[in-house]
């Protein structure tokens, strides 16, 4: 029988938090600020995908999380300390997948003329929030950049993860016959 793990170390009680690797670095650290967003973006992602009964945008939906668990990893691992980040890979054929697909839906979608304001579906609007999320993400992996060193891959997938996100708003609206609300500067 396997021996359970507790939940809970203490070892975060006095405002650390360790890295992989071990290092302890405060709770305000930019990287866990970054990691963190990372981990939120992922739970709303778990939260899209329960209401996509495509198949192909599911399992797009589970390889992000996927990603995203690798790129959360990355920024975790100080790397002077551990060599986890040479066995994780989140650039090439992920976001060759994730431009593919963003062709696909977008195939699919009338031109777009005027810029869109979140909301139709519920889906579409969770997706526009975690669009909004992703562009944090990126600004906090940004803010940390000296840490990234040369592999730029997860700030790439991050980049082109937002764009897929708003696209796949508009593929949920247009799939699911839900008008658009187009941005009109002459109201309010």
């Amino acid at each position: 029988m396997e021996k359970s793990f507790k939940i809970y170390t203490k070892t975060g009680d006095n405002g650390t938090s360790g890295l992989i690797g071990g290092t302890r670095v405060s709770k305000t650290d930019q990287r866990l600020e970054a990691y963190g967003t990372v981990d939120e973006l992922n739970s709303w992602i778990g939260l899209i995908r329960t209401t996509f009964i495509e198949d192909e945008v599911s399992q797009t939906l589970e390889l992000i999380q996927n990603k995203l668990f690798v790129i959360g990893s990355y920024l975790a691992t100080d790397s002077s300390k551990s060599d986890l980040r040479q066995e994780l890979d989140c650039g090439g054929a992920a976001i060759s997948k994730l431009e593919n697909e963003i062709d696909r839906m977008q195939e699919q979608l009338p031109v777009l003329t005027h810029f869109v304001l979140p909301g139709g579906t519920q889906s579409a609007a969770h997706t526009h929030i975690a669009r909004t999320v992703c562009r944090r993400a990126e600004r906090r992996i940004t803010a940390i950049e000296y840490e990234l060193g040369n592999d730029k891959n997860a700030l790439k997938f991050i980049n082109r993860l937002s764009d897929y996100l708003f696209v796949l708003a508009r593929y949920n609206n247009y799939t699911n016959k839900q008008n658009e609300t187009l941005w009109n500067d002459n109201k309010g």
